[in-house]
């Protein structure tokens, strides 16, 4: 008997106490990240999250990395294939393939990594610097902004590593693309 009432307390507190604390303490202490990191446009509509990859097709917007899963949250992974395994090589050559059709400027040694391969969660948000200012001819082609006022807004949107030890510098694609949005419409374009 007292195994089952401890079992019950035990169940109530860290079952249902604990998680409702920490909701609580998230909420308080972090309410953006606990609500999933949602960003919003210039009219409070909800256009996506700092935390999870889109996929953007049009050619006057920046692109993400590829993503296996096509961006879908609920499919959250990838599959785990070796540099040597064929599938993965022929999806990396077809990538390759089709960054260089809308960059023929370019040569494939001039791909960053990032654009060609997916991140293990397939979702991944950012890119590396490179890989933005990899597609600032094709993104200024396609939108007539020049290539400097590309080059300042991915200087602008570029994050360094967290405490200046963890992580690479990157480029959240979704908030490069809402200000290359919202600068297109300030001018008329």
């Amino acid at each position: 008997m007292k195994a089952i009432r401890l079992a019950i307390v035990m169940v109530v507190l860290f079952g249902l106490g604990y998680p409702l604390a920490m909701t609580g303490v998230s909420q308080v202490l972090f309410p953006k990240q606990a609500n999933g990191s949602i960003v919003y446009n210039d009219k409070g509509k909800a256009v996506g999250s700092e935390l999870i990859g889109q996929s953007f097709t049009n050619s006057k917007y920046f692109h993400g990395r590829i993503s296996s899963i096509h961006y879908d949250a609920a499919s959250s992974g990838t599959p785990n294939y070796a540099p040597s395994n064929q599938e993965m090589i022929k999806r990396t050559e077809q990538a390759a393939k089709e960054w260089l059709a809308k960059n023929p400027e370019k040569s494939i040694g001039d791909i960053p990594l990032d654009l060609i391969t997916n991140s293990g969660s397939g979702l991944d948000p950012d890119i590396s610097p490179a890989a933005a200012r990899f597609q600032i001819p094709a993104v200024s082609k396609a939108t007539g902004v020049s290539v400097q006022k590309l080059e300042q807004l991915v200087k602008k949107h570029t994050e360094g590593r967290v405490l200046g030890i963890f992580g690479d510098p990157h480029v959240n694609v979704l908030a490069l693309n809402m200000d290359l949005q919202k600068w297109m419409l300030s001018k008329g374009k």
